[in-house]
């Protein structure tokens, strides 16, 4: 190993810019590609949610970085400053960001991104200032350990990269398995095109004000479940650090259980507690339907557990809360306000098409083993992240080589199956 500043292994270290936002020439109708540090929380960033225009780069000094430069976040907010992640395709930033291009006869962008992720405290630890920022010359200056070899250091970063591949397509399954259940669900119940229904009598139903199967019901969210809701946690904390349940709140619904998920005693009421399965309903400030993978934890409170009643299957009223949820937030957009809370008052004057159980039936049995396919998919996914959460100082350090590591990712494979 040979320690090296950032700027020694590297073409150009520099940050992006923001384009004046009152002007639209350089924002309307843009297409390329503009980051800003709240998606460094991603290894790869294959594309923004925003873009600017050809103006923008003719009229100020912003620029394009290429493919595979490593985008570090200078500043953020929360834990978002020292995050770092790979562009895959060429893409300007915003000031925030720090675009490093590396040279690549010295540095695998895949090594320097795993070694910059484990010094994670230490890069956090360089800002300075009221506001705790990191500047470009902190990034230039910052040393790296890296051996001379940039085919050693790619095959360092291979066996991490095992792992976060396989991450990474759990994902992508977990997606097409979403949409595709999705689109079975407007397919039948929607649409209503299931093959058995094109021959149903329709009636005008006066509530919904269109026709409907003439064996179909009217009935309301509230019909179709029980919605618990989590209990304040603060009330419940544990009394120690080894013995406890991760509190979810909105932000861990939405992002996982992490290092500053707050904590609570396992001694909290049963109806609090929530498992690998259970469908979750933020329906404070945020509104939102997950279905929960995080393992076992206490759900605080804003969140609904959402406990399906008899003869509903999951998977419809899964869906059927998720239609419904667009539905609030399209009347809120349309009327200019914000949406902050649907109470059970909503829950029980929405209006929703019941179709009989033994269609019900066969549509959980057609996509049913799907939910838990997402569950498998994630808790695998979990445990890859802990394996390379593990390996990773390990390997940067030293402590472990690439054989004995390669070992411990096909064995983990191999459990897994």
């Amino acid at each position: 190993m040979i320690t090296k500043k950032l700027s020694e292994i590297s073409l150009k270290i520099s940050s992006g810019l923001t384009p004046l936002r009152s002007n639209p020439i350089f924002w309307s109708e843009g297409n390329i590609p503009w980051l800003k540090t709240e998606q460094l929380s991603l290894k790869y960033i294959y594309d923004t949610n925003e873009y600017i225009t050809e103006a923008a780069l003719e009229k100020t000094s912003i620029r394009v970085y290429p493919k595979d430069t490593l985008a570090l976040a200078m500043y953020g907010e929360g834990k978002t400053r020292g995050n770092v992640a790979i562009m895959k395709k060429p893409m300007a930033t915003n000031q925030a960001c720090c675009n490093i291009e590396l040279n690549k006869d010295l540095a695998d962008n895949e090594y320097v991104y795993y070694f910059l992720k484990n010094q994670y405290k230490e890069i956090r630890d360089l800002a300075s200032g009221v506001r705790k920022n990191l500047n470009t010359n902190d990034i230039k200056n910052f040393e790296i350990r890296i051996p001379e070899s940039v085919e050693k250091q790619k095959s360092l970063s291979k066996v991490l990269k095992t792992l976060d591949d396989k991450i990474e397509l759990n994902n992508l399954i977990k997606s097409k398995i979403l949409i595709f259940s999705k689109l079975a669900y407007d397919f039948w119940f929607i649409q209503l095109n299931y093959p058995s229904l094109l021959k149903k009598e329709l009636v005008y139903n006066k509530t919904l004000k269109r026709e409907i199967p003439v064996d179909w019901q009217v009935k309301s969210l509230w019909d179709i479940a029980n919605y618990v809701n989590g209990l304040p946690m603060q009330k419940y904390r544990p009394n120690n650090n080894t013995d406890f349940l991760p509190v979810v709140k909105i932000r861990e619904m939405n992002n996982g259980i992490n290092a500053d998920t707050e904590k609570a005693s396992k001694d909290i009421p049963l109806s609090a507690v929530i498992e690998n399965g259970d469908i979750l309903f933020s329906w404070s400030a945020s509104l939102d339907v997950k279905i929960w993978t995080g393992g076992k934890a206490a759900l605080n409170q804003h969140i609904f557990k959402v406990l399906p009643k008899e003869y509903y299957p999951k998977s419809f009223v899964y869906f059927e809360l998720l239609n419904y949820l667009n539905h609030f937030k399209m009347i809120a957009d349309l009327r200019k306000t914000t949406m902050g809370h649907i109470t059970l008052d909503h829950l029980k004057q929405s209006k929703i098409l019941i179709p009989p159980s033994e269609l019900l039936l066969k549509f959980e049995n057609y996509i049913g083993s799907n939910f838990e396919l997402i569950v498998s998919l994630d808790e695998e996914s979990e445990k890859l992240i802990k394996l390379r959460d593990w390996l990773l100082p390990m390997l940067m350090n030293g402590q472990i080589s690439i054989r004995d590591a390669e070992e411990h990712i096909a064995k983990t494979f191999e459990q897994n199956g």
